[in-house]
């Protein structure tokens, strides 16, 4: 059992292989939960407690409502095998305490083993240590409570520890001559806290005992401009003694490195300076001994892809940092990369072309990665065991040329090679369709020359917190887009004897290019059949998403994979929506449908919404699509919804029967 406040406020129980996250519910419980776990095997009052969840007057019933909160907190704590695990979550006359192992507390962890490192007297043990207490960060501290000064103060205060590890860090870095890696850990926590002095001034001098000395001048006047600009004060003596000391130095054009970069250039023989940073694993020696190979893990480009030209645009931008496509090696030159490894995240409902699109981009950008191609397929969606990163991460070593033997036992230094061999490569790695923040970070590849696409149904948003990824959504094909797919798919002569009728399938897809893919299929299997015709069946909501089938494909099978991640009471109310309102509702309305609370309502659209099975448009006004609530009309559980896989009306395509199939590879509505 863990339990998390160095990022999102969550508890996961379960094996550590695939941990299951407990449902905590709306934000004042897991505030309510925060405070406590802020004070692990202390009381904390109900006072305490009513001051921390409303920055306002509190309400009469503001008791009633933090007991009814402990009380479901127990529940999901019982669940989640509480006690196996020595919590509990006890009352004490008008407070509350939750003993617990302190282990469990992911803030206690981060304290232990900081105070463990020593960064001056044994700065390799430093460096381990550091690393593992950074790791435990998965975003900004308690994200998910209420917005009150008790839990900002918390934050801040949880934040100043992990700057200060950084800096530590850094001190460690140096100590071992790895100014690069130095540069590399304080360069983010710089960028974040431009007026933190001591952090750029130490930023400053791991850049010039780099060999980057501009760079490290450049820093200094940018924080003297902004603390003139935002302050008034000049630099501090800190800040003011690196730049002296910097100055005062002999210029260095091409200082020691450390880490990565030294193992991979290898600059001098032996007995040189550069010799000494082969202070790496005998698994990196020997992977680096060995010719690199070029791993070509992406599956082939999916058939008759059409349009999205500006979402391939907007990937190139992200990660290859030039709008403009590959040419001569690598987009836009060496320059062109953005300074660390880019990472777009493309999200949005099932079927709408996440996997063609990434797969799509990857084929014609071929060039831009020199060094090769990895893919996986994470199965967050796909009805089963979603893959667990140890499995992907042994298969993209041994793309990369290591031996099966020298792959490590360890998740974590399986991980820590891995991105080292990927560090001095321009590699692609796409990971499709992830189920989890989680799943994703240990195959994120280290250097700043790769290039990382993620594809989901949710939104992730801890890996946009974490990691920097940046959100690409995609939405459904507009008329033109849908009626072109048609058209590659099925050839434009027959798209233009009847284009009102196509553009009518377009509209009863919902521009799904899954949907659209499985109407074709539909068609291709009936060659003398007029589109018109389909069109006419789609028409009857009974068996429209039994008609957008094709074997073991189509709409019904990725929705249900999509409400199978749903918790009950979310899967409930998906049900009452789709039964009960025509096209858009808001938070009152769906309360009033599911007769629950509006509070709980507001996360469980949310979380709808997260998932893409509702469209929030505006503030408060979330939108189902009609092949959603089509399905959410059934029973929203793992059955077919109604129409099934039974017969049709006369004059209708049977869906029972084989209709070809959609063209092979990776679809375009994946």
């Amino acid at each position: 059992m863990d339990f998390s406040l160095l990022g999102p406020v969550t508890v996961t129980a379960g094996p550590q292989a695939a941990p299951v996250e407990l449902p905590l519910g709306p934000a004042k419980r897991r505030s309510v939960l925060a405070m406590l776990l802020l004070r692990p095997n202390a009381t904390v009052s109900v006072e305490q407690l009513i001051s921390s969840l409303w920055e306002d007057e509190p309400p009469a019933h503001a008791r009633t409502v933090i007991q009814g909160h402990v009380s479901r907190l127990r529940a999901a704590l019982a669940e989640g095998g509480a006690e196996d695990h020595g919590v509990e979550l006890a009352t004490h006359s008008s407070a509350y305490l939750l003993r617990i192992p302190e282990s469990l507390i992911d803030t206690q962890r981060f304290d232990q083993l900081t105070a463990q490192a020593s960064p001056e007297s044994a700065p390799g043990e430093a460096v381990q240590l550091l690393r593992q207490a950074l790791g435990l960060w998965r975003g900004p501290a308690l994200t998910g409570t209420v917005a009150s000064p008790p839990f900002a103060a918390a934050a801040h205060a949880l934040e100043e520890r992990r700057l200060s590890a950084v800096e530590a860090l850094a001190r460690a870095h140096e100590g071992l001559g790895e100014h690069e890696q130095a540069v590399r850990a304080l360069h983010p926590a710089a960028v974040a806290n431009p007026l933190r002095e001591g952090l750029i001034a130490a930023l400053m001098l791991a850049l010039y005992r780099s060999g980057r000395q501009s760079d490290a001048i450049a820093w200094f006047h940018r924080t003297r401009q902004l603390l003139d600009d935002d302050l008034g004060v000049d630099p501090g003596q800190r800040l003011s003694a690196a730049y002296q000391e910097i100055l005062r130095a002999a210029p260095m054009a091409d200082g020691p490195r450390g880490g990565a970069d030294a193992a991979g250039q290898q600059p001098g023989g032996a007995g040189q300076p550069g010799a000494q940073s082969a202070a790496a694993t005998p698994q990196q020696s020997a992977a680096a001994s060995a010719p690199a190979p070029v791993p070509e893990l992406l599956p082939r480009p999916p058939a008759g892809f059409h349009g999205r030209g500006a979402e391939l645009a907007e990937l190139t931008r992200l990660t290859l940092g030039t709008a403009e496509p590959a040419q001569g090696g690598a987009a836009g030159g060496s320059g062109g990369y953005p300074q660390e490894g880019g990472i777009a995240l493309l999200s949005g409902p099932a079927g709408v072309g996440k996997t063609g699109l990434a797969v799509h981009w990857g084929h014609a950008q071929a060039a831009a990665f020199p060094d090769g191609r990895l893919f996986a397929d994470l199965r967050g969606f796909s009805g089963g065991e979603a893959v667990v990163p140890a499995e992907v991460l042994r298969e993209f070593l041994l793309a990369l040329g290591t031996p099966a033997e020298q792959i490590p036992a360890s998740p974590e230094a399986a991980s820590a090679l891995y991105r080292s061999l990927a560090a001095r490569r321009r590699l692609l790695v796409v990971l499709d369709n992830a189920g989890s923040s989680a799943q994703v970070r240990p195959l994120l590849p280290g250097g700043p020359h790769c290039a990382t696409l993620v594809t989901s149904r949710s939104r992730l948003d801890g890996l946009i917190a974490t990691d920097a990824a940046r959100p690409v959504r995609l939405h459904a094909l507009g008329p033109e887009d849908g009626v072109g797919l048609l058209g590659t798919l099925l050839g434009p002569a027959r798209v233009a004897e009847d284009p009102e009728a196509a553009r009518e399938l377009v509209a009863l897809c919902d521009g799904l290019p899954l949907a659209l893919r499985a109407a074709s299929a539909q068609l291709m299997a009936r060659p003398r059949w007029r589109l018109a015709r389909l069109a006419t069946a789609l028409r009857d909501e009974r068996r429209r998403l039994a008609l957008l089938s094709a074997e073991d494909t189509g709409v019904a099978a990725a929705l249900r994979n999509s409400v199978a991640r749903l918790s009950a009471d979310d899967a409930q109310l998906l049900r009452a929506l789709g039964a009960g309102f025509a096209r858009e509702v808001n938070t009152a309305e769906a309360a009033a449908l599911s007769g629950a609370d509006p509070e709980l309502i507001q996360d469980s659209l949310e979380r709808l919404a997260e998932m893409h099975l509702l469209d929030e448009e505006a503030t408060n006004r979330y939108v189902m699509s009609d092949l959603v609530k089509l399905f959410a009309q059934g029973d929203g559980s793992d059955r077919e919804p109604p129409g099934g896989t039974s017969g049709g009306a006369s004059g209708g395509p049977s869906p029972g029967g084989s209709p070809g199939g959609s063209p092979g590879g990776p679809s375009q509505g994946a």
